[in-house]
């Protein structure tokens, strides 16, 4: 299992394990994690599993596919630098920690 900081905007944090080879989206969900609405499951076909990436961490993740920025584009005040949709990113080990920050709301 691999452990995953949900960030709400309040503040709170949800810190989960998620199997490998799951998404951060499906961690979110399968965890009741709130602000991840991940209306389309997973199919990239919304913005509604936004978040941004702890600074930490956006080195350490495969870059952004073109659906998905196009994706982005409709999430809530996006950052070109930090916001990922969490249904394009596929746990591994190697993102043991994963820190990421729900925005203050989907689109």
């Amino acid at each position: 299992m691999v452990k995953i900081t949900y960030v709400e905007y309040g503040g709170t944090e949800h810190v989960v394990d998620v199997p490998a080879g799951q998404s951060v989206m499906e961690g979110a969900r399968d965890n009741n994690v709130p602000g991840i609405e991940a209306d389309c499951g997973g199919a990239c076909a919304c913005s509604t599993c936004h978040v941004y990436v702890h600074p930490d961490w956006i080195e350490k993740l495969p870059s952004a596919e073109e659906l998905e920025e196009d994706m982005l584009e409709f999430a809530h005040e996006p950052d070109s630098t930090r916001s990922r949709l969490t249904c394009q990113i596929k746990v591994s080990e190697a993102l043991d920690g994963l820190v990421v920050e729900v925005p203050e709301r989907q689109i």
